[in-house]
């Protein structure tokens, strides 16, 4: 089954949703088509899966650091909260842009909600617990706005201008991000 969704994953790099069939993924993957079609129904279902192991690598990610975090003070916390979002879009970026093209077509936006609602929940305790040096009354919106625009940001920054942004002007990004995002 993990042929499967890499053989997907590499396709989908390579040639793009359109021209990935589950006949070319038996193919390169080395499985007969019987047999994919006993583990994923469609294409849609494997693509599926790609993007659930890509979630649950970057999430991985995101948990580590988060656990790190909970007693930093503000502005080094969220200094780490950005560089977590820029390492995590840094997991495999052609495919996060393949998957973030692509996740509206095979029907999974509940997955990338539950995704989203953890990234939020995670951000919010980190909130919740420095609420005395924040000065923000309604925590709900303050998590709101630093997670969209964390991850607007590095998801930009990392997938669509990674040419331009060396390690050294990524490092300034992240500056730049954390104190946007503290204030």
């Amino acid at each position: 089954m993990d042929n499967l969704i890499e053989a997907t994953a590499r396709i989908l790099v390579k040639d793009g949703f359109d021209k990935a069939s589950t006949n070319r993924i038996a193919e390169v993957s080395g499985v007969s088509i019987g047999s994919l079609y006993q583990y994923f129904p469609s294409k849609e279902a494997l693509v599926a899966a790609v993007i659930e192991r890509h979630q649950q690598q970057i999430m991985q990610t995101v948990r580590s650091t988060l656990t790190q975090v909970s007693t930093q003070p503000l502005d080094k916390a969220m200094r780490r909260f950005v560089a977590v979002a820029v390492e995590a879009h840094r997991l495999d970026p052609q495919l996060h842009r393949v998957l973030a093209e692509q996740i509206p077509r095979v029907g999974k936006l509940e997955k990338l909600e539950t995704f989203s609602r953890e990234n939020f929940s995670l951000f919010r305790a980190y909130l919740e617990g420095a609420r005395d040096d924040l000065g923000v009354d309604d925590l709900e919106l303050a998590s709101f706005v630093c997670v969209t625009t964390i991850e607007a940001l590095t998801h930009n920054a990392v997938l669509h201008h990674s040419k331009v942004l060396t390690d050294d002007r990524m490092e300034a990004l992240i500056d730049e991000a954390a104190r946007l995002v503290t204030g």
